[in-house]
Order: C-alpha cells, then structure tokens, then sequence
C-alpha cells in the first residue's frame, strides 16, 4: 500500500481552546480599548475560517488592514495563553495517537492557525512525539488545501487521508485531492453522506476503510 498518512485539523478534531483563545483575546481588547467582546459560543463558529475571515468577522467596521493588524495582537496573546493553559483533548485522543504510530502511520497536522500555535498545542499536551510534520497558514501564506498537498508532497506519502470537523475542511482535502473523514464530534457539519465518526476513537478503522 505504500506510505499512509493521517493528516488532522487541529480545532474541533484534535481538541477544543475555545475557552483559553476567548480568554486571551478579551483580555487583550480590554488592554488595547476595543470595544468588542467574545464568548465561547462565538469563538467556536470562527474556528476553521481563515484568519482574514475572522478578522472581517471581528472587526467588520474596520479596514481589512486595521482588523487583521488587531486580529494578530489577539493572536499573539492566545498563543502564550494556550501555550499555559492548554485546551481539552477530545477523549481518547494520546492512546489512538499511540496505536496509530505502533500501526506505521505518518501522522501531521495541516490547520489554518497563525505561526506557533501548533507548536503550544503540542508543548502543553506533550504530544510532539507522535506527529512527523506540521503546516499552517500563518507560516506558508497560502490556503489549507494548498499545505495539505505540500505536507503530502514534502513527505511522499502515497496514500493520505484528512480529518477535520468543518465545510471548509471538506473543501480543502477536496482542492488538494485526498479523501476527507468528517469529525462529526467537533464544531462544523458537512455534505450529508461524508464519511464520518462520531469519536476519535473510531478513527484507526476508519482510516483503513477508507484507504481500502
């Protein structure tokens, strides 16, 4: 079968920081004299946007100049914030991680947060050891379709598969040509009919079948 990877969203698939990243963005409007607040429940249909949607979103009487410039302050902050606080692994996530590995599995994540946040999801959870490569928006500039490619590409992996929760991840596995599983426990819905699982725990069966 040749190489196989696992290739991951991060927010809604891996794990929830919608708590830690409203948090840390109110704490900095408050500092910086914005008005604007967020909740929990708003933060959580922003994730999976790209970064200029949410600034636009945030901050939709501003230029899109102005609103990602205050967009990426916010950014900053939540990376320390969750670099300290972590979020909530989805149950099970470190022992399938684990028996992913031990079965031969590549495994990365492909998400369209800004640079270091990746690295602070897996510093505070201590899970580097189990993924191979990373790549995100804030470092390539380019979309998520685009770096699910380039991660494929850069580590010849001949057959991969992407797990994400979102339309707009069903959009990109489609734009870099590799099948999509839906992580219909996270935040997003998707085509009716997507092949899905309601549990991460589901997903080393999953990944077989759809390979299959």
């Amino acid at each position: 079968m040749g190489r196989k990877g696992i290739l991951f969203d991060l927010d809604g698939t891996l794990w929830d920081s919608a708590e830690a990243v409203t948090l840390s963005w109110n704490r900095v409007l408050e500092r910086i004299g914005r008005p604007e607040r967020m909740t929990t429940e708003g933060m959580y249909a922003l994730m999976g946007k790209t970064m200029d949607d949410i600034a636009m979103a945030m901050f939709p009487t501003e230029t899109h100049e102005e609103a990602v410039r205050v967009l990426g302050i916010c950014m900053e902050e939540e990376n320390a914030c969750v670099r300290e606080h972590g979020g909530k692994l989805f149950p099970g996530l470190e022992e399938i991680l684990a028996e992913l590995k031990s079965q031969g599995w590549f495994l990365g994540i492909v998400s369209n947060c800004q640079e270091g946040y990746i690295e602070a999801f897996l510093a505070y959870h201590q899970l580097e050891k189990y993924f191979d490569d990373t790549e995100n928006v804030g470092h390539t500039g380019q979309g998520k379709g685009h770096n699910i490619r380039l991660v494929v590409e850069r580590n010849r992996l001949e057959r991969a598969i992407y797990l994400g929760d979102t339309q707009g991840d069903y959009d990109a596995a489609t734009e870099a040509g590799v099948p999509f599983l839906h992580a219909a426990y996270g935040f997003g819905t998707v085509p009716a009919g997507t092949a899905s699982i309601s549990d991460i725990r589901e997903l080393p069966d999953a990944a077989v079948k759809l390979l299959s």
